[in-house]
């Protein structure tokens, strides 16, 4: 008995993925003069921090968020509207906050804690657009140490000399006076310890921001690993700082994340 398999062509229809744009090793981050493009840049780029955020298996229970100044209305910033998990977040899901801590533009609630966190940032430091918080597994026990970091791998040279601790107790930051002090104690860094609580970044970009998040939780998980690890010389570090605490090394970081682990681009538009 000879069997007879035939060459049946299976068609399978897939949702259409839209691709990432080129990115060659020179990229610079990218801001745009018409403030129309660069608040859709801005908001596009929180919304894949949120999906990284949650790709990386935080801010599942929602703690944690990211803004992004808006370009002409700078004393407001775009927020994920509260209630969205952040492997759902779109760009249609960020709301414009006031400073008034009201929703100006788009619809929903927000984080109060957000608001209380973020807006004394933005108002004491006018040449950043974005900040980045959400506790994670290594970053909130090393807060819980309440010590800088120490140069203990390549990416701790980005932090180890432009890094700040908030020495308070004030874990549940309820109101706009510890927001203030936050914010004094972050000062001009672009990392914060908040004691017994997390980390927190600082950029002018929103992939600067959430990149070098990223990279500090890496950074955080050495230390906690191997806590009597042999540091670098602070000679080498501070020839090397340069180079590593460049914004760009944050976009990069921030751009290999997505392409990785939010590959449809689609997804926030």
């Amino acid at each position: 008995m000879v069997c007879r398999f035939l060459n049946i062509r299976m068609v399978q229809s897939y949702p259409q993925v839209m691709s990432y744009p080129p990115f060659p090793r020179d990229a610079k981050p990218i801001v745009h003069a018409d403030p129309d493009q660069e608040r859709d840049h801005r908001k596009q780029q929180t919304a894949l921090g949120y999906r990284l955020f949650a790709a990386l298996r935080w801010g599942q229970a929602g703690d944690g968020h990211i803004s992004a100044r808006d370009p002409e209305q700078t004393d407001c910033f775009w927020l994920l509207r509260y209630g969205v998990p952040f492997n759902q977040a779109t760009v249609n899901d960020l709301v414009l906050v006031g400073p008034d801590g009201s929703v100006v533009e788009g619809e929903g609630d927000i984080n109060e804690t957000a608001y209380f966190i973020h807006m004394p940032i933005h108002e004491a430091r006018p040449e950043a657009t974005c900040v980045a918080h959400t506790h994670t597994s290594f970053g909130t026990p090393w807060s819980a140490m309440v010590q800088p970091f120490q140069p203990l791998t390549q990416e701790a040279v980005s932090f180890v000399f432009n890094q700040s601790i908030f020495n308070g107790e004030e874990v549940n930051v309820a109101d706009y006076d510890t927001g203030r002090r936050i914010a004094t104690a972050v000062g001009a860094s672009g990392l914060c310890f908040l004691r017994n609580h997390g980390m927190l970044t600082v950029g002018a970009t929103v992939a600067e921001t959430v990149g070098f998040f990223v990279m500090a939780e890496r950074v955080a998980e050495v230390h906690i690993k191997a806590p009597e690890g042999l540091p670098i010389s602070d000679e080498v570090a501070k020839r090397l700082a340069p180079s590593l605490e460049d914004p760009t090394v944050g976009c990069h970081a921030f751009e290999f994340l997505c392409r990785t682990l939010v590959p449809d681009r689609s997804v926030v538009d």
